[in-house]
């Protein structure tokens, strides 16, 4: 005896042919995602292919924020994209992360978790030094730190202040798309790693200025602004050396080259007071949502 199709039979089969149409889907883009990888390996520069990009990941969620519509909750397509991101980007090359997650700050560890999907293997280390160390002798691809805090009294962001381009340097602020199953921590995390800060149209850029002499917060934030510099927080760190340098960590409210003008103008206001000014990285503005 033939069993009658029922409406709801038939939104099931609708749903069975949406499901397959994803998975065929998300094998061509894992395939053409190789091709991508097997193209880097091969353009002929000689340097090593980069396979993170924080600031390409960043304008993909953006887009489809913009044109995502309908009653399918935003920060669940943020979820899943990132999840495939990094699992697409594993195929790539080795990927691994370095968490500052102490047992008594388990936050962290659930911020990197969110971002960076399910299966990217991730180490728990019991100090931001120790994630930047794994990230500068290659253990780890990201290394993720707390968001600095002026309170801080050995920030480990002045292990950033150099200008070798071989560097570990922030590229990425975390959360990216909207508080997730952090416990217990309300303070953001950066991502540091080997690989360049790149524009995406709204970002911030992390500065440090070295200062021998002095020069207050006050006139400094008005030497950036003169130069087009937007200043928008501050974190010092002091040498206990009485007659070493002062060095700030300053956000810009910009993308901000290694070779943009506006660093030379700062420099050259500076007049006589030695000042030497480095971008450390800096990241793409996070999603909102209300």
């Amino acid at each position: 005896m033939t069993q009658t199709s029922t409406p709801l039979d038939d939104l099931r089969r609708e749903i069975d042919q949406i499901d397959d149409a994803i998975h065929d889907l998300l094998m061509r883009r894992a395939a053409v995602v190789e091709r991508i990888g097997l193209a880097k390996g091969a353009d002929g520069s000689g340097a090593p292919p980069v396979f993170l990009r924080p600031a390409r990941e960043a304008t993909i969620l953006r887009r489809l924020m913009a044109r995502h519509a309908g009653s399918f909750p935003a920060q669940a397509i943020v979820r899943m994209w990132r999840e495939m991101i990094t699992a697409l980007t594993r195929l790539q090359g080795p990927f691994a992360v370095a968490v500052y997650a102490p047992e008594d700050r388990r936050g962290f560890w659930d911020v990197a978790r969110d971002h960076f999907g399910s299966f990217v293997p991730m180490t728990a280390v019991n100090t931001p030094a120790a994630a930047l160390r794994a990230v500068s002798e290659g253990t780890a691809t990201v290394g993720i730190v707390p968001y600095p805090a002026e309170d801080d009294s050995d920030p480990w962001w002045r292990f950033l202040v150099s200008a070798d381009a071989r560097r570990p340097q922030i590229v990425a602020r975390l959360p990216f798309g909207g508080r997730g199953n952090g416990r217990g921590e309300d303070r953001d995390a950066l991502a540091i790693a080997m690989v360049p800060h790149e524009p995406t149209g709204d970002d911030r850029t992390l500065l440090s200025i070295e200062i021998l002499g002095d020069l207050s917060r006050g006139r400094l934030k008005d030497m950036l602004e003169a130069c087009g510099l937007p200043p928008v927080s501050f974190c010092t760190w002091h040498s206990k050396d009485a007659a070493g340098p002062s060095i700030h960590l300053v956000e810009i409210a910009d993308f901000v080259d290694p070779a943009d003008p506006r660093m030379t103008a700062l420099r050259e206001r500076s007049g006589e007071i030695p000042v030497r000014v480095n971008t450390v990285g800096g990241y793409a503005v996070p999603l909102q949502f209300a």
